[in-house]
């Protein structure tokens, strides 16, 4: 019994120190010790490069979808200037077409010709029986000097050849414009034209929105399907549904509105047509102007091609060929962000994680990428012209600092080169760079402007009708706030 013992507890004690030196020999062999270090190491890599992949790839598909957004964007508001320009150009033309009316129509009926013998007859008179047999050495001068200027004999050089051969001139052409002119404002083309294009400019603003959009996302090393869209700041797409009530171009069509949008666009027609007339006649007439004060032909002729006009815009015309004009008079900021900025929104597709269990995009819906416009008339600048004083002490001007004259004509004296005390910065011209906001400045212009409308939130997580693409899902940013997307906005 006691060797019984006496040999279990002999066994007991070496499982003991067995159990007990176990560790300390696994602790001293380091056999492996690399290989499993090294899985755990690889696994954190392949983790870490996921994740730098994903973040390189998200980086890389934000620039380039903020890329096609601004050329989409920039493409949309390029088609809504050159509709303001078209109908400014319009305005103008609808006026000159007054005027060069009520011009032919003059030179049909050459009212202005049939006056004039009487009146050169009676200069000749006056001048041959009263001037010349004066005794006073004065008047008999003034006598002779009259008959020079107004011969007996027509085949002489004179006032009654020019203004026979003028008359004759100007009746041939009004048989061909005039019913060209007549028909124009009879039918109402202009205007017509002017409602066509207002009517059409949303889907062609879309148009090229999306084409540009789509463009950019054909053209980069992996195609992918890009669709743009042009928002109203009303959170409306341009088209939509708020073109029954409010245009897409804050400009109004004066006879379905009425009230003080006829009279200002009556004012503003009867004002550019009177101008025109004045410049058409200014150009024709000046040769009567400088030799044939005599004949008062240039004064007559004024006078009935204006009582022509007068009757086209107070009689025939009065409420109709009337030019389009902008919405308000002087926009404030709530109608500079409401009528003259856009929004443009670039969809695609939601990017495919790689490694989806470790990297996850939080955003739910298709990326989304946007930019925005303003629509504006540009301020005139300050330039340097080159100014020379003329002999009657008048200023002519033309030039650059250090560039050649482009005006050589306008130097009364080209052998002498002005100081350089002559520079001087002045305004441009508003004549040729008007800077007044109105439907009758052709000088319209849109530029990029910050992402700051104030319903661009609401914006982003409206749904694109405008496309007719169901399966573009917009993001869910109802959780932020304003202030949350503004801190967002990297525009």
């Amino acid at each position: 019994m006691r060797n019984a013992t006496i040999i279990l507890l002999d066994a007991l004690g070496r499982a003991v120190r067995a159990a007990v030196g176990l560790p300390m020999r696994l602790h001293c062999d380091q056999r492996g010790t690399i290989s499993i270090v090294s899985v755990f190491t690889l696994l954190a890599l392949v983790m870490l490069l996921g994740m730098v992949m994903n973040t390189g790839q998200q980086v890389d598909q934000k620039i380039r979808m903020q890329n096609a957004a601004d050329a989409a964007t920039y493409s949309g508001g390029v088609v809504l200037t050159r509709s303001m320009n078209s109908l400014a150009f319009t305005n103008h033309l609808l006026s000159e077409v007054f005027a060069l009316t009520a011009f032919m129509r003059e030179a049909k009926a050459r009212r202005a010709e049939s006056l004039t013998p009487e009146m050169l007859d009676n200069w000749e008179r006056i001048g041959r029986y009263m001037f010349t047999p004066s005794a006073f050495f004065k008047f008999a001068d003034l006598g002779l000097a009259v008959n020079e200027k107004i011969p007996p004999d027509r085949a002489i050089d004179g006032d009654r050849e020019m203004i026979f051969t003028f008359s004759e001139w100007a009746a041939a052409g009004s048989e061909l414009m005039l019913p060209v002119f007549e028909g124009i404002l009879f039918e109402e083309l202009i205007p017509q034209f002017q409602i066509d294009l207002v009517e059409t400019t949303p889907r062609m603003v879309q148009i090229a929105t999306d084409e540009a959009a789509r463009r950019h996302g054909r053209s980069w090393p992996q195609p992918v399907q890009l669709r743009g869209v042009l928002w109203r700041t009303g959170v409306d797409p341009v088209g939509g549904q708020s073109e029954l009530s409010l245009g897409t171009l804050p400009v109004v069509d004066p006879l379905r509105e009425g009230g003080n949008y006829l009279r200002r666009a009556k004012a503003e027609r009867d004002k550019l047509a009177k101008m025109y007339l004045r410049r058409w006649n200014s150009a024709v007439l000046r040769h009567f102007d400088l030799l044939g004060q005599m004949s008062q032909f240039s004064s007559l002729w004024r006078i009935f091609t204006c009582g022509e006009l007068k009757s086209l815009l107070d009689d025939e015309y009065p409420d109709s060929n009337l030019p389009h004009v902008l919405r308000t008079r002087r926009p404030d900021e709530f109608e500079i962000e409401r009528d003259y900025m856009f929004v443009g929104v670039v969809y695609r597709k939601k990017h495919r994680d790689l490694i989806p269990g470790v990297f996850r995009n939080p955003v739910e819906g298709d990326s989304t990428a946007f930019a925005q416009i303003m629509l504006f008339v540009p301020q005139r600048r300050l330039v340097w012209p080159r100014l020379w004083r003329g002999h009657e002490g008048g200023l002519y001007g033309g030039g650059i600092p250090g560039m050649p004259n482009p005006f050589p004509d306008l130097n009364p004296n080209p052998e002498q080169q002005p100081d350089e005390d002559w520079w001087r910065p002045v305004l441009q011209s508003s004549g040729w760079h008007p800077d007044r906001w109105s439907l009758f400045t052709q000088n319209w212009n849109v530029q990029m402007t910050p992402a700051s409308a104030e319903q661009l939130g609401a914006i982003l997580v409206t749904s694109p009708y405008v496309l007719g693409d169901d399966s573009i899902a917009v993001p869910n940013l109802n959780g932020l706030t304003p202030q949350d997307i503004r801190w967002l906005n990297h525009h």
